[in-house]
Formats: structure tokens, C-alpha cells, sequence
């Protein structure tokens, strides 16, 4: 019997078998036909600490029989105070607030809103954003907005705002996407900048230095425009760093967390924003209030979920297995010869088959899902572009099996 189901980011006129799994532990999903999975990029870079981690899952268990839903305009429950203030402590300091909300993409669209609602409740409204050449923020239509321009979102154009684009720095060239950020600043007022900081996600995993994410601070910081750092993706260890932003020294005013923030588990997201931010929409007036909330904000067993992360990172050697994966991952990319501009950063290792740069369109990428599909391996190829991002957990049996996969993949196509 054919599904009903419709499958995102899937072109389901090309046919492809779409496995049924049944059950996952650790860095290993286990298929109804009866397969081991090995699972290469945290389904879809959420799972950090591996599946069912049995911290979370107790958790996840014990609160629900407490408290499952309540309205979080005007109430408030235990999970959601506690889970904010403990993220206060292990967020730099200047972030003094925290905003829940249900996925990446929608903490984007609430740090868009918080900017601008910021600077229209100052009584000089700004409606201009920056963004960085190639970044992908989500898929709702601030998020879109503020992505590349491309394959993602092109038939939705018509409802996008238009921002202003600054150059990614590629290598030797970094200079120009300072220069280009410095014109902007001086040339006009832009709202705020909002990046990926350090690496691109979706964009086709591109790397830039710590220096120019320090400079692009700074030059925000001078012309008093907002910095939004989306780590949606970045956040939680996977460039060796809680934070991205950490490796650069520097604290955004606004700052995006998901996929991670739960271990992977449940969907969850927050905001969080300097005391500026907050004070901005801080009145008497119901107007200046901040507009944004959805059904499931701060919904009590994810908060639960996401406490059992902090305590995982907090209790077990959460640093210790990053930096082995990241020596692991450092000695197998070195066997990847045949491919194009192989690279890591933290636990992430990305290379290109083919083309030198990435496409994602790129005919070779149906063949490359198959290949990894028959190795038992969930890999997702961008196009071209192969990348790695395993949970923190696993094995150096499972990691082997992913780097001989890739390496026959680069030898088959």
C-alpha cells in the first residue's frame, strides 16, 4: 500500500525507497527489515549525545506524568524556569533572556522580530538585514528571507524581503566580506547582521575563520547595528565549542539554539537576547509587547528533555568524547584523496565528489543517497557534497564503516 505520507526535502517522482525504522540506540537505527543503520549525521544534526540516551529519556518520562501542556502567555511552569536559568549559566554573559519557541526556523523568525521590533520601539525604525552569502536560516518565510537565494526558496520569491548581501569569506578573500559589511555600515542602517558562525550548514558546510566572525562583531558593534549568531546548527559542540561564537570571543545580541538543545529528542527551541533587546519592548503599553507565540511554547516535557541535556553535559565527559571524535575524524579525512576541498572543523568533516564546489542539484547525488543506503549508512549527501556529523557517542567501528563507505563512494562515482 502505497504511503500518504509526504516526506520533506524528498522528490518522491524519483521512486526512492524511503526505510521504515522501528527502533534506535546510541549512534544505530534498527529498520523493519531488519537492518542496522549507522546513523553519519545525528538525523538531520539534532542528536547529539545518540538516541534514547537514558538521561533524557527519564526525564522525558518522568515529566510526563506531571505536567504535558499548558498556554505559556501569562503561565508559567517549573520545567521552563529552571531550563532558562541554567542556560543562563552556561551562555556568555550579556544574554539575560530567553525566548521559547518549537524549531530552528522559528527561532530565526522570533531573533528577525526581536530586531526589529527593537529598533522600532527606540522610535527609529530600521528595516534593513545582512546576511552572508550562502547561508540557509530555515524554512519559514523570515527564514527564507534572510537565506541564499537558490533552489530552497525560489518559488516562494515573491513573498521574501529583500536584504542586503555581504560576500562569504572564502579563503584569501576574506578581506572583502569585511569590506563589504564596513560599506553597508557606513552607507546605511541596517537592523542587524545575522550569520552561521563559522560554517554553513545547508549551504554546502563552507568553513571561514574565527577572525572575520571577530571582525563582523565588531564592525556591528561600532555602528551600532545587531548581531544575530543563529547556532542552530553550530551550537552544542559541533565545531568543538559549545558555542561557535566562543572560538571568536564574542557574545551576539541575539543568539539562536535548537536541534541540539534537547539532545535530539523532542523539538525545542529559544532565543535568547540582551537586556537592550528586552528592555526595548519593556512597557506599560501593551503595543510594544513582543508579538510571537506558538501552541507548543515551552512546551513542559521538552523543557524537561532539554534539563537532561544540560545535566548530560554537565555529568558526563560530553568535552572528552567531542575531542576523541574530532582526532578520529581528523586521521579517516586524510584517506579521502579523491575527493574535492576535503575539510573539518570540530566534529564536522565535509568534502566535494566531482565539482570543486558544491551543487546541490548535482546528478550525482540520487546514486550517492543509494550507495550509502545499500552500505547500511545514513548519509545525505548536499548535492555533491559528502559530509560527516556523527552523534558524540559513536564507535570506532561505526565511524570506520562511514569513512569506507564514502571512500567507495568516491571510487564508484
Amino acid at each position: 500500500m502505497k504511503s500518504p505520507v509526504w516526506h520533506p526535502f524528498t522528490q518522491h517522482g524519483l521512486h526512492e525507497p524511503i526505510p521504515l525504522v522501528e527502533a534506535a540506540e546510541g549512534a544505530a537505527l534498527f529498520t523493519a527489515d531488519g537492518r542496522r543503520i549507522v546513523d553519519g549525521i545525528s538525523s538531520w544534526w539534532v542528536t547529539t549525545h545518540g538516541h534514547r540516551h537514558p538521561t533524557i529519556m527519564r526525564a522525558i518520562a518522568d515529566q510526563c506524568e506531571r505536567l504535558d501542556q499548558i498556554i505559556f502567555a501569562g503561565w508559567t511552569h517549573e520545567p521552563a524556569e529552571r531550563l532558562a536559568g541554567e542556560l543562563l549559566k552556561l551562555m556568555p554573559s550579556g544574554l539575560a533572556h530567553v525566548f521559547y519557541s518549537d524549531s530552528g526556523s522559528t527561532s530565526v523568525e522570533v531573533a528577525l522580530k526581536m530586531a526589529l521590533g527593537y529598533w522600532l520601539n527606540r522610535g527609529e525604525p530600521r528595516h534593513r538585514i545582512v546576511v552572508l552569502e550562502g547561508s540557509y536560516h530555515g524554512d519559514t518565510i523570515g527564514g527564507m528571507s534572510v537565506g541564499a537565494r537558490g533552489v530552497f526558496n525560489q518559488p516562494y520569491a515573491p513573498l521574501l524581503f529583500d536584504v542586503d548581501v555581504i560576500p562569504f569569506p572564502e579563503q584569501g578573500r576574506e578581506q572583502e566580506t569585511i569590506d563589504a559589511l564596513e560599506h553597508l555600515c557606513r552607507k546605511s542602517s541596517p537592523a542587524a547582521l545575522i550569520v552561521e558562525p563559522l560554517v554553513l550548514g545547508a549551504g554546502g558546510m563552507r568553513i571561514y575563520p574565527a577572525l572575520v566572525l571577530k571582525e563582523m562583531r565588531r564592525l556591528c558593534t561600532s555602528a551600532q547595528i545587531l548581531f544575530i549568531a543563529d547556532e542552530v546548527m553550530t551550537g552544542w559542540g559541533r565545531t568543538g565549542t559549545l558555542l561557535a561564537c566562543a572560538q571568536a570571543g564574542i557574545v551576539p545580541d541575539i543568539l539562536c539554539l535548537s536541534k541540539g538543545l534537547t539532545g535530539g529528542s523532542l523539538p525545542l527551541a529559544v532565543t535568547l537576547a540582551s537586556p537592550a533587546i528586552y528592555d526595548a519592548h519593556y512597557s506599560a503599553d501593551r503595543r510594544r509587547q513582543f508579538f510571537h507565540s506558538s501552541s507548543y511554547t515551552a512546551n513542559p516535557i521538552a523543557c524537561a528533555a532539554a534539563l537532561a541535556n544540560l545535566a548530560v553535559w554537565r555529568d558526563e565527559p560530553v568535552n572528552e568524547r567531542i575531542a576523541a571524535l574530532e582526532q578520529h575524524q581528523e586521521q579517516r579525512k586524510g584517506r579521502l584523496g579523491k575527493a574535492k576541498n576535503v575539510r573539518r572543523i570540530g566534529t564536522i568533516v565535509a568534502c566535494e565528489l566531482g565539482e570543486s564546489n558544491g551543487n546541490y542539484l548535482s546528478t550525482r547525488a540520487p546514486g550517492l543517497l543509494a550507495h550509502f543506503r545499500s552500505r547500511n549508512l545514513l548519509l545525505r549527501p548536499l548535492g555533491n557534497t559528502i559530509y560527516v556529523m556523527p552523534p558524540y557517542c559513536i564507535g570506532e567501528a561505526d565511524l570506520n564503516a562511514i569513512y569506507e563507505g564514502i571512500e567507495e563512494a568516491l571510487d564508484c562515482f
